[in-house]
């Protein structure tokens, strides 16, 4: 019989990834679904849809994701990327259906000098950190099953990205000031999305906190010169302290997570970071022969 697996949050990169990778597992019923039919902040219309649906899994990719937006928009947010996810939790539990949540390095203060495990004690610094983590407290006090993959720095061929945020400016600009300090990994979404899969279709469900970042130690700066590289590109860049470009709500200076965990017990793979930067450009048509 086909599992019916629901993905929120369709629209964005994570979940346009596993769109592309849907296919792939025609014995599945996959519902992608966007704010339309779908909408976090709408708990009346979710247990509608969930009740006429009843997926067998439900992977929450959606969330209020506008960090500095975040800072004059707690409630939203709240809701969002907290009482929503109760919601699916609480729901979950009561329909023996597994809820797998998206999280962020940001419930993190950065502080750290060595990658973050699971256990790390959190210390949010902006409200999207905040709320993040106030919604995977939330999910596991209501469903001890939820399964719950914190991931940083997301990049994808779809979306808004720093990739192709670079792509772009590279090309319009003779420079670019770019953030030095504040160290971490990308996540190229597509290996993220493959590893979901992976989790989900594996024959065992350990629940509980994972981390899931591309491997190496980098800042923002040194991601943009890598771009450059593999792009062909001949914008000079320079590296500026995070004093000098400031934001309404405090990033994370060092956000490198441990991946040993999510390795261990669903054997995924954890690529370099730089070779899957190469296959995302190649699949934008950018990337230098």
């Amino acid at each position: 019989m086909s599992k019916r697996i629901l993905v929120t949050g369709s629209n964005g990169q994570l979940g346009q990834e596993l769109q592309v990778l849907a296919s792939s597992y025609p014995d599945m019923l996959f519902d992608f679904v966007t704010r339309e039919e779908f909408d976090l902040e709408d708990e009346e219309q979710l247990l509608t849809y969930l009740n006429k649906t009843t997926p067998n899994y439900i992977l929450n990719c959606a969330a209020y994701t506008a960090v500095d937006r975040a800072e004059s928009e707690p409630e939203r947010a709240m809701q969002i990327n907290a009482h929503a996810v109760r919601l699916l939790a609480n729901w979950s539990a009561e329909h023996q259906a597994k809820l797998v949540h998206i999280s962020t390095d940001y419930v993190f203060d950065g502080s750290s000098v060595n990658p973050y495990t699971e256990t790390a004690v959190t210390n949010p610094q902006s409200v999207y950190g905040s709320t993040k983590l106030q919604g995977e407290q939330a999910a596991l006090a209501s469903n001890s099953e939820v399964l719950i993959i914190r991931t940083a720095w997301v990049y994808s061929v779809f979306g808004n990205n720093f990739v192709k945020t670079m792509l772009r400016l590279m090309q319009e600009r003779d420079s670019l000031n770019i953030v030095k300090d504040q160290i971490g990994s990308p996540t190229y979404a597509a290996d993220l999305a493959q590893a979901i899969l992976k989790i989900i279709f594996s024959a065992h469900w350990e629940p509980g906190i994972y981390h899931y970042s591309n491997t190496g130690r980098i800042s923002w700066f040194e991601y943009a010169q890598a771009i450059k590289e593999l792009a062909g590109l001949a914008c000079d860049l320079d590296g500026i302290p995070t004093v000098a470009y400031p934001t309404p709500a405090k990033r994370p200076a060092y956000s490198l997570l441990n991946t040993q965990k999510i390795q261990q017990v669903y054997k995924v793979a954890v690529p370099d970071y730089k070779e899957s930067l190469v296959m995302c450009l190649q699949r934008l048509g950018v990337a230098k022969n």
